[in-house]
């Protein structure tokens, strides 16, 4: 079993990108929508949830950032953590909902850099809790 970071958040990839301890996939130019369902190919094939994917106070629909932590199975004969499953599969539809009939917002590059400040110290709380 390994710890695995998902981000499509270039600070993240920076501050995180070379820890032993977390291998890193970097989504480069991927929506917050693309990255959970690259979590969620990851559960259905046995990983579990470390992080929460809906994590901040700050809405789906206007972050575009997400750094997400699962642990990954490497056995073939692995079983689906369902409450993975269940919370990832309901965060994408939370973002869906949000989404639903909204034009993609478009950021000053000011707004993006807070917003992937904000991803990045999220993220960095939730690995710092698992012992880091």
């Amino acid at each position: 079993m390994r710890r695995v970071l998902i981000t499509n958040n270039p600070r993240v990839r920076d501050r995180f990108g070379n820890m032993e301890k977390l291998e890193m996939v970097y989504l480069e130019d991927r929506t917050l929508l693309e990255t959970l369902k690259r979590v969620r190919d990851e559960v259905h094939m046995g990983a579990k949830l470390l992080t929460h994917p809906l994590t901040s106070s700050i809405k789906p629909d206007e972050t575009p950032f997400k750094s997400i932590v699962i642990q990954k199975n490497d056995n073939i004969n692995f079983q689906i953590d369902m409450d993975s499953l269940v919370m990832i599969t309901n965060s994408i539809e939370v973002v869906e909902k949000f989404l639903k009939g909204k034009n993609p917002k478009i950021y000053t590059q000011d707004i993006l850099d807070d917003f992937q400040i904000i991803d990045l110290t999220t993220i960095t709380s939730g690995i710092e809790s698992m012992g880091g």
